[in-house]
């Protein structure tokens, strides 16, 4: 593994993760996008929906779409949100709570698993890292905007 880039070892790895969780929800003809989404929506009060893009990391067209499809599949109901007459709730249906069941037993299950295999000095360690490269990036640390525009 020492000849592979960093930026190699997280998007395998990343892809991965990805096709184990689409793997997983296919049997359920949903994708892992949409388990996700249940996962991001409040069970109780529901989510504005422009929160829901940047705590899931989607672009609006790719949330759009799921939230189209989890409608058309009768797992969310929209409505209106009572504090700001432009905005709109996302709230879940019995269905969706229930499939929101589901993905998080399987979260849990790979959490579970990875836990149990890798010490914790080692999760701790992958944490760190995670968290130096998330804010080496969000601080501009590696690619100054200001040395990459054009003259």
């Amino acid at each position: 593994m020492k000849d592979k880039t960093i930026d190699y070892v997280l998007r395998t790895t990343w892809l991965a993760v990805n096709k184990m969780y689409n793997e997983e929800a296919a049997q359920f003809g949903t994708t892992m996008a949409t388990g996700f989404a249940l996962l991001s929506i409040d069970p109780e009060n529901g989510t504005p929906s422009t929160s829901l893009g940047p705590k899931m990391g989607m672009e609006a067209t790719s949330l759009s779409r799921t939230l189209k499809m989890m409608e058309e599949k009768g797992l969310i109901v929209r409505k209106p949100n009572p504090e700001d007459g432009r905005g709109v709730l996302i709230f879940l249906t019995d269905f969706g709570r229930e499939k929101r069941e589901y993905s998080r037993d399987r979260v849990l299950t790979f959490n579970n698993t990875i836990r149990e295999n890798i010490s914790d000095e080692k999760l701790n360690n992958f944490y760190e890292v995670a968290e130096t490269i998330n804010n080496m990036i969000s601080n501009k640390k590696i690619y100054n905007q200001k040395e990459h525009t054009l003259k």
